[in-house]
């Protein structure tokens, strides 16, 4: 049970540029259940490591799976701390000068211990949660996992112990004396670059 709608804020997480963070759960919840890909960072055997992989949300704790009895689902099921890092860039932001080039985005970055699923009624209703996330209705629709595919996967519940979410929106920064360049300045969808 959550006790705060504000993610928990320490000197890990707390974003310089306070006017482009919130603490509130629900802007990185928001990002999560958007984009339900994230890399997922740890320090295994001393050195870093940062998958890509499906995360997604179901009330307040993140879901990963991975492979049963892996490297991954020994290590999340330890409770360690990881890392979760979301990122989605909109815009890219054109100036005058090259220094004030910058990008309109989202981020959210959650500190997180997990630990294994192993009920089958919690394992199903996990996977229902993302199922029903990507197509409303169809989770009635499927084959739902059966005792094979349970043995095969780790379902990982992650509970987020602090985090931030951080974006920027808007044109570019100037300087006064480069106004007056002859060079177009703007923002310019992601998508066209």
């Amino acid at each position: 049970m959550v006790e705060s709608d504000v993610f928990p804020c320490t000197s890990r997480s707390k974003v310089r540029k306070e006017n482009r963070a919130s603490y509130e759960r629900a802007s990185s919840y928001a990002l999560v259940d958007r984009l339900k890909t994230g890399h997922l960072a740890f320090v295994e055997n001393g050195e870093p490591r940062s998958i890509p992989i499906t995360v997604w949300r179901h009330d307040d704790h993140l879901y990963v799976h991975t492979l049963n009895k892996g490297r991954l689902a020994r290590l999340l099921e330890t409770g360690c701390l990881v890392c979760l890092s979301f990122a989605d860039c909109q815009e890219w932001v054109l100036a005058k000068s090259a220094y004030h080039h910058s990008a309109n985005y989202e981020s959210a970055v959650l500190y997180c211990r997990g630990e294994r699923v192993s009920d089958p009624r919690d394992f199903d209703e996990a996977f229902k949660a993302i199922i029903e996330q990507l197509e409303p209705g169809r989770w009635e629709q499927v084959r739902p996992p059966n005792t094979t595919e349970r043995k095969a996967t780790a379902l990982i519940r992650l509970t987020v112990e602090e985090g931030a979410y951080k974006s920027r929106t808007g044109g570019p920064v100037e300087e006064p004396e480069d106004l007056e360049l002859p060079v177009w300045h703007g923002v310019r969808s992601a998508k066209d670059c």
